[in-house]
């Protein structure tokens, strides 16, 4: 049997359970190591991520997780796994710096798959660890914040405009000179922390636009809210202008704009058809 929306939630659940209490602490902010994401691993990240390894040992499900700090493993007997192709892409902690200190942006992220591209996530859940808010979807059924159902916005390009922006170090300087006259044209900019619930905000329409330019963005950061904003009306799309269809695996990262349908376009011109970035 498939995973269900509501079984998704109680793993959310139970991380908002242990974790929100540490947000913030010292305790959380010990470091352990490097984790398969790349990024240096904290206590409170691998707290979070063995809450979620313990529940699904616990419901005798099998399957192939895919997680921030452990990378890949097989959760179950392996060959049922590969069998069916049920993937579960597990961001334990989203945001890991707000949350070690006391920044009130992060989230937990958990995408369900059957199959093995990004096309084939079927469910999303998103829960914010701080206001314990749920994010979530199923494909083909909308996108909700707790039980009223979102969307994106439907402002454009002359209106008041919110957006989030995240470059790579590297040409740093030569991005923001490049992207100053886009940048000029939205009517706030925002540095959150946390891509899923960024993609989140985008489709209860909270902000319009999230640009990704780094090369380094996971796959196990967006899967879950690439869904949500898909469902809620939203574009999300590689820097060449096309659908996301990466392999779900730990290696897969990826840069990506996304949107409300309204500035699609807009940002196609912008950016894809100039290619106004550096790498």
């Amino acid at each position: 049997m498939e995973l269900s929306i509501d079984f998704l939630k109680r793993l959310a659940v139970n991380v908002f359970d242990v974790v929100n209490p540490l947000l913030g602490t010292k305790a959380a902010a010990k470091k352990s190591k490097r984790g398969a994401g790349g990024d240096m691993t904290m206590e409170i990240d691998l707290i979070a991520e063995n809450i979620i390894v313990d529940l699904l040992i616990k419901s005798n499900t099998n399957l192939l997780l895919i997680s921030e700090e452990l990378g890949e493993r097989f959760i179950g007997e392996e060959e049922k796994a590969l069998k069916n192709q049920y993937t579960l892409i597990v961001d334990p902690i989203d945001g890991s710096n707000n949350a070690v200190r006391g920044i009130p942006y992060c989230s937990v992220s958990i995408a369900y798959a059957v199959g093995k591209t990004v096309k084939d996530i079927r469910k999303a859940v998103i829960l914010d660890l701080n206001t314990k808010d749920f994010y979530w979807a199923e494909k083909g059924k909308g996108a909700y914040l707790n039980d009223t159902r979102i969307h994106v916005s439907d402002l454009d390009i002359t209106q008041k405009c919110f957006f989030e922006i995240n470059l790579p170090m590297k040409n740093l300087m030569k991005n923001l000179q490049k992207l100053s006259p886009l940048i000029r044209k939205f009517f706030r900019v925002r540095i959150m922390g946390s891509s899923a619930l960024t993609l989140c905000q985008i489709a209860s329409g909270s902000m319009e636009a999230f640009i990704n330019l780094r090369n380094s963005n996971r796959l196990v950061d967006v899967a879950a809210g690439l869904l949500i904003l898909k469902e809620a009306g939203g574009k999300i799309f590689s820097l060449d202008g096309t659908e996301i269809i990466q392999e779900l695996s730990i290696s897969s990262k990826f840069p990506f704009l996304a949107c409300n349908a309204k500035l699609e376009s807009f940002l196609k011109e912008e950016l894809v058809d100039k290619r106004n970035y550096y790498f």
